[in-house]
């Protein structure tokens, strides 16, 4: 009966930057500001391993949806983009979450 109670825990994450975002900016003068830190989510559930995206559809949705929870404006941008994901076993039934998180910043004259 204990069994049916016990979950673990994983977490990974990326080390690759898979952010679709290719624009290249160099950092190296302080013509910047930070704004704040902003994430995005997705989660997806499987049975007997079945079901549900993979690693790379859920890091882009993920990503979106950190995209669309900043809510950029004029000359903001985010950094730092990183990737994580979190699983939790359930004897059949998994969840995988994946956790996309950024700085933001805007430029200033």
């Amino acid at each position: 009966m204990a069994l049916l109670f016990t979950s673990c825990g994983i977490s990974r994450q990326a080390a690759s930057n898979i952010n679709m975002a290719q624009t290249e900016v160099v950092l190296s003068q302080k013509n910047y500001k930070v704004i704040g830190t902003v994430s995005g989510e997705c989660t997806q559930n499987y049975i007997l391993g079945i079901g549900g995206l993979s690693q790379a559809s859920m890091a882009q949705s993920a990503i979106s949806e950190m995209y669309k929870n900043a809510n950029l404006t004029g000359s903001q941008a985010i950094i730092n983009t990183n990737v994580c994901y979190k699983n939790k076993l359930i004897i059949l039934y998994t969840q995988s979450k994946c956790i996309a998180s950024g700085t933001i910043i805007e430029f200033i004259e």
